[in-house]
């Protein structure tokens, strides 16, 4: 069954007598631990991660539920797996797979070739398949994820709009800063369900200022809601916004072409050893791509970067087989 992130539990036993409950009970599984948030190096691992995302969503046109979801078990697995510095290739095998999972998850195609040919990289099926396997084994199979979409629709029923043609306006704006926050660290320690709260009450603070004080009075009541972390969450949430029209208003200023890469790292900018993979993960063909090399690079000289230095070659420990023109 294809996975609804605002209804992930569609598929659970007809004995599940409270949803909403089970949502709330079951969130912090769909988190990634909290360890991850003390180590930079993980963190630097993640923005790139996210960046490769956001490319392979561009480039391949994918939906936005997908490249989310697939931040999500990106999230959680690098939180519980070491993923080595000295073979940065392992994280684009890594974003690969869990792109792959998370299109099967939503029962949509995803040509991984096609992504991997703009990248420079060429993995084979096997070896995707084999790291999918690792990434589930490692994530428990919880490949259902309880994101922040799971909340919204109970939260909004708190609320008690003067006119119901209001909902769903509130609830676009809502998930548009969900999808927003998903690349702010500083609400990364933050469960899903306050996170869709507190972008739920800054949508209406934008739409419906004069009753946001009823709706946040009707979310603090909420007995799963903690409101000292709603609190802060929203804050968090609150500079975000405001960091969002400094963009807005820059980038009105300066129109210049926007990717991927550098709209993320002028957000990250703006923003304040475990067990080793297991030896399924083999050593991947690496492809010489002349015409993106310049993108590639460009890519890997970010500040947040493998190591202590710029690299520009491959693993050179266990350096990857080359195809030239000849093979």
């Amino acid at each position: 069954m294809e996975l609804d992130l605002e209804n992930p539990l569609t598929c659970v036993e007809e004995e599940q007598y409270d949803t909403v409950s089970a949502l709330f009970d079951s969130e912090s599984d769909h988190m990634a631990s909290q360890i991850f948030l003390r180590r930079f190096h993980v963190l630097s691992l993640r923005r790139e991660a996210i960046a490769l995302i956001l490319q392979a969503q561009y480039s391949c046109n994918l939906d936005d539920f997908i490249s989310y979801l697939a931040v999500n078990y990106v999230d959680r697995f690098i939180s519980k797996k070491e993923v080595p510095e000295e073979k940065p290739w392992i994280l684009r095998l890594l974003v690969i797979s869990c792109l792959s999972l998370a299109a099967k998850m939503k029962k949509i195609d995803f040509s991984y070739s096609d992504f991997q040919r703009d990248e420079g990289f060429i993995f084979d099926a096997q070896r995707i398949h084999r790291m999918e396997l690792l990434i589930l084994s490692t994530l428990n199979w919880r490949m259902r994820s309880i994101t922040p979409f799971s909340f919204v629709y109970f939260f909004v029923s708190l609320f008690e709009l003067k006119d119901p043609a209001l909902t769903k306006p509130l609830k676009d704006r809502a998930t548009e800063l969900i999808f927003k926050a998903r690349d702010e660290i500083k609400l990364l320690e933050y469960k899903p369900s306050i996170i869709a709260a507190s972008s739920l009450l800054c949508a209406s603070y934008e739409l419906f200022p004069l009753q946001f004080s009823s709706f946040k009075a009707a979310i603090s009541s909420c007995e799963y809601i903690n409101e000292e972390s709603l609190n802060n969450c929203y804050h968090v949430m609150e500079e975000m916004v405001m960091n969002e029209l400094d963009d807005s208003i820059f980038d009105a200023a300066a129109s210049s072409n926007k990717t991927p890469i550098c709209v993320l790292d002028r957000h990250y900018n703006n923003s304040v050893s475990e067990n080793t993979l297991e030896a399924a993960v083999k050593h991947p063909i690496a492809h010489e791509n002349k015409s993106r090399r310049s993108r590639i690079q460009q890519f890997q000289s970010y500040p947040l970067s493998f190591g202590k230095g710029r690299r520009t070659k491959y693993d050179s420990s266990a350096p990857p087989k080359r195809i030239t023109r000849n093979e």
